[in-house]
């Protein structure tokens, strides 16, 4: 937006928003943009330097990028924020060709694989918190409906369905977990093809042991 629209929007003075936009960009957290800003990743950056973060990146990424090398296929770490599932660290397929999901890609908790895993591993309260941030959002939803799938994945361990975004990729997803419940979600957008590596079958047993392995390695909270 230019600095005229974020003037009206906000209504307050062109000289009150230029002052502000322009300590913004000094300091990084916006950029100019044709005739107007846009925002940049410098509040997403300063979020994954946080401590719990970091340290969770640290234990992820290694077993990550061996996950995506044994299955040929890539691979995403997703957190909660509110009512969506946020990608926080990316493997692309190591082949010349795959299908991988941006960090920060934002989707509702409700219509992915990871934020169903996010969902389904939660204490009770926890979960009614999630999901109360969904009802605020205006995401219409069937709780009833809800609670019977995140029992199913609860039951089974791990998630796989079809692909929210494209057709001909089956997202496999399983908890990170850290004193029993899921901090983050490891997903695999896998794409079927002829000349795979491993079959759906094998690739999901890898990436449930690539998320076990990141839950084993997290210290405990308490």
């Amino acid at each position: 937006m230019p600095t005229a629209d974020i003037s009206a929007a906000l209504g307050r003075s062109i000289s009150e928003i230029f002052r502000m936009l322009q300590v913004l960009e000094e300091h990084g957290y916006i950029s100019r943009s044709g005739e107007g800003y846009r925002v940049t990743n410098r509040l997403f950056a300063l979020g994954m330097a946080q401590p719990p973060i970091r340290d969770l990146l640290s234990h992820a990424l290694p077993r990550m990028h061996a996950l995506a090398h044994h299955v040929r296929q890539s691979c995403h770490l997703a957190m909660a924020s509110g009512s969506e599932m946020v990608v926080v660290a990316n493997v692309e397929t190591p082949g010349l060709l795959g299908f991988a999901v941006r960090m920060g890609y934002r989707r509702p908790l409700i219509h992915s694989a990871s934020g169903h895993i996010l969902l389904a591993f939660q204490a009770g309260p926890a979960r009614s918190d999630l999901l109360r941030d969904t009802e605020t959002a205006g995401l219409p939803f069937d709780r009833e409906a809800l609670d019977a799938v995140l029992a199913r994945v609860r039951t089974a361990g791990f998630i796989t369905m079809a692909s929210p975004m494209l057709m001909g990729i089956t997202d496999v997803s399983a908890p990170v977990l850290r004193d029993g419940a899921a901090v983050a979600a490891l997903t695999m957008p896998f794409v079927a093809g002829p000349g795979l590596a491993v079959d759906m079958a094998e690739a999901s047993q890898a990436l449930r042991a690539a998320a076990a392995g990141i839950s084993a390695a997290l210290p405990a909270t308490s």
